[in-house]
């Protein structure tokens, strides 16, 4: 069962919560890898990186985990629903939830979409 957290302290972890940015051994040194800076985990047996060595970038791991009541909330502490027609806003909270209006929605639909929104309250993400 989840707890339940007053919406200013989710506000403040939302607020907190910071991870380093976590990029492979040697980004900084080799050309072919300035335009592919994702993670790639380090193998080699004598990695100063994978041997956690000071003066080298964190490895991406579960303690940098945000905390549970957090995962997955919009930054303003809102929980994210996409929606596809404006049937679809009918069974919405709008002091829990901000909706996001699907991609592949055309443009008639989507300010159906805004003026109901409007209509009940919901705010709307990408508008």
């Amino acid at each position: 069962m989840t707890q339940e957290l007053p919406r200013r302290k989710i506000k403040e972890l939302i607020m907190r919560k910071d991870k380093p940015e976590f990029l492979r051994h040697l980004w900084w040194k080799f050309v072919k890898f300035q335009n592919k800076l994702k993670w790639k985990r380090p193998r080699g047996k004598d990695n100063p990186m994978r041997l956690k060595l000071k003066g080298y970038p964190p490895l991406a791991s579960v303690g940098y985990r945000t905390p549970k009541v957090i995962r997955g909330l919009h930054p303003s502490g809102l929980k994210p629903v996409v929606v596809n027609n404006p049937k679809e806003l009918e069974g919405l909270d709008p002091s829990k939830v901000i909706v996001y209006i699907g991609s592949t929605v055309s443009l008639k639909k989507r300010s159906e979409i805004l003026a109901k929104a409007r209509e009940l309250g919901i705010k709307v993400a990408n508008a």
